[in-house]
């Protein structure tokens, strides 16, 4: 049964809006962003999801933890950044339509935690918020038949995937599937989802953006609980992925390294023969002499290899 929802004038907004910033997004070439910008929003991110479920490590720590360097800590803390860190480092290899792939991420995100990681849940479960009981999850039960339903939605529904996400990060939330760490988990798998809409929201750090508005997260899920329909949370997680992808504009005067650009070529171009016209093709924003010495560079580092002279001078990429 598919998910109640409406596609409101403001949802329609946001999606054009959205679909329009990541048009530029590729006009600069933001889709693969540097390096360090992507190291640096993985960071954003893990310690944003994590602090909203009250984790107390700072950037800092988290930074010293992928560096494999001694962080003094609440233990429950390191561990969850060190799951964290696990699972964000292997987005690739999940998938994105799978209820079984979603659990194997549980698992490692919730693992050393709680007992069952992985595991959906069979027991009845309440989120207590202060001192109110915020949302009373379906039986346990029902669980696996509801997700998998859930699941059916996001493969097989018409609707743009970008609307689906946010459809999809609702239900997981309201669904609880889990004993424990299904807010980071909801939040996880959006991020899995849009993944599939576009490669630039594997490392756009929109959970920074939802602890900055925690309080609105909060009330538009439960907004969404009173109403029977995800479409006011709905829209809030559009303005959310609108901004997100807005801060992300704002960087595009980032100048990229030499490496930076050589691997993002790579990417493209693969195992295929190119001249210094094609590097600079998609290189727009270098000189020719730039262009020239980050192609001598490589060659003298062993990552290309060179063939011919001059204008006839080719390159390629050496395959390990």
């Amino acid at each position: 049964m598919k998910p109640p929802y409406e596609i409101t004038t403001k949802i329609i907004s946001l999606i054009a809006s959205i679909s329009e910033k990541i048009g530029e997004v590729k006009s600069a070439k933001l889709i693969k962003l540097p390096i360090e910008l992507r190291k640096r929003n993985r960071i954003k991110t893990i310690q944003s999801s994590l602090e909203i479920e009250g984790n107390t490590l700072t950037i800092k720590q988290i930074t010293d933890l992928m560096e494999n360097k001694r962080v003094i800590a609440p233990q429950k803390d390191i561990i969850e950044v060190k799951n964290a860190i696990q699972v964000y480092s292997m987005l690739d290899n999940f998938k994105a339509y799978e209820l079984k792939s979603l659990c194997t991420a549980h698992g490692i995100l919730m693992n050393g935690l709680v007992e069952n990681a992985g595991k959906l849940r069979q027991t009845s479960v309440g989120i207590v918020r202060g001192r109110d009981i915020a949302h009373i999850a379906p039986p346990g039960d029902l669980v696996g038949p509801l997700m998998i339903d859930l699941f059916r939605y996001l493969k097989e529904d018409v609707d743009l995937l970008l609307l689906k996400s946010c459809v999809f990060h609702y239900e997981f939330e309201f669904i609880h599937p889990f004993v424990d760490g299904n807010g980071r988990m909801g939040r996880l798998w959006q991020t899995m989802i849009l993944k599939e809409y576009s490669q630039v929201f594997q490392f756009l750090p929109i959970e920074a953006i939802i602890k900055e508005r925690q309080q609105d997260y909060y009330k538009f899920l439960s907004q969404s609980d009173r109403e029977g329909s995800s479409t006011s949370f709905v829209e809030f997680m559009l303005e959310i992925i609108n901004m997100a992808l807005e801060n992300l504009l704002r960087t595009q005067n980032l100048t990229a390294t030499s490496t930076e650009r050589i691997e993002l070529f790579k990417e493209l171009i693969g195992d295929k023969s190119f001249t210094r016209q094609d590097y600079l093709r998609l290189n727009k924003e270098i000189s020719t002499a730039t262009a020239s010495r980050d192609l001598k560079e490589s060659v003298e580092k062993l990552i290309l290899e060179k063939t011919g002279d001059k204008r006839l001078t080719k390159y390629k990429f050496k395959m390990i």
